[in-house]
C-alpha cells in the first residue's frame, strides 16, 4: 500500500483525531456551554495541534457544525418496519433516546446556540433543519410509496420532534409513553 492509498484509508489517524476533537467538543459543550472555550481548548483536550483543527475545520463554528451534523446523522437512523406508525414510533424513540443521552443536552444546546450566532451560525442551523427535514423526507416518501397517508414533515417536526426538544431544553422527564403519545396524536 503506497503513502497515498494510506491516506484514504477510512478509519486510520484522521477517524481517530475527528473522534477525538469530536468528544472534546461535546464535553466542553456539557462543561462550559456554548462559545465558552476555544479552538486551542479543543486541541488541547483532544491531544492534537490547534493547526489540525484549523486545517481541517478552519473555524469554531464549522468545527461546531461538523459536530452537530455528525451527531444528527449518526444517532438518528432512519428505520424501516413496514409501516409508517412503526417508523415514526421508532424514529421518536431514537430521537428521545439521543436527546436525553449523556451527550444530547449539550449537543442540542450546541445546536440552538448555533441557529443564533451571526451569519455562519444561521447557515449551521440551517444545515441542521434541512438534515433532519431531508431524513423525515425520505421515511414519509417510503410511507407514501407503500400507500400509507404520510403526513407533512413539517408536522411530524411541529408535533413530534418539538414538543421533546422542548422538555429537554427545560429539564422535563422524557417517558416512552409521553413519546409514543406524541406519534398517536400526530397519526
Amino acid at each position: 500500500m503506497n503513502e497515498r492509498e494510506r491516506a484514504r484509508r477510512p478509519g486510520g489517524r484522521s477517524a481517530r483525531v475527528g473522534a477525538e476533537v469530536h468528544r472534546a467538543v461535546t464535553d466542553l459543550i456539557g462543561e462550559r456551554g456554548y462559545g465558552n472555550f476555544t479552538i486551542g481548548e479543543v486541541a488541547a483536550r483532544a491531544g492534537v495541534a490547534d493547526s489540525s483543527i484549523y486545517r481541517r475545520w478552519g473555524n469554531l463554528e464549522t468545527l461546531l457544525t461538523d459536530v452537530a451534523l455528525t451527531r444528527l446523522n449518526s444517532q438518528s437512523p432512519m428505520p424501516d418496519t413496514g409501516s409508517l406508525a412503526g417508523d415514526l414510533r421508532r424514529y421518536a424513540a431514537n430521537v428521545a433516546r439521543e436527546i436525553t443521552g449523556p451527550d444530547g443536552p449539550a449537543v442540542l444546546h450546541l445546536a440552538v446556540a448555533l441557529s443564533s450566532n451571526g451569519q455562519q451560525g444561521l447557515r449551521a442551523g440551517d444545515d441542521l433543519r434541512a438534515e433532519r427535514m431531508r431524513q423525515l423526507q425520505s421515511m414519509l416518501d417510503r410511507a407514501g410509496e407503500r400507500g400509507e397517508h404520510a403526513p407533512d414533515a413539517f408536522d411530524v417536526l411541529d408535533h413530534v420532534l418539538a414538543p421533546m426538544y422542548i422538555r429537554v431544553l427545560f429539564g422535563m422527564e422524557l417517558t416512552p409513553e409521553y413519546v409514543e403519545g406524541l406519534v398517536d396524536r400526530l397519526l
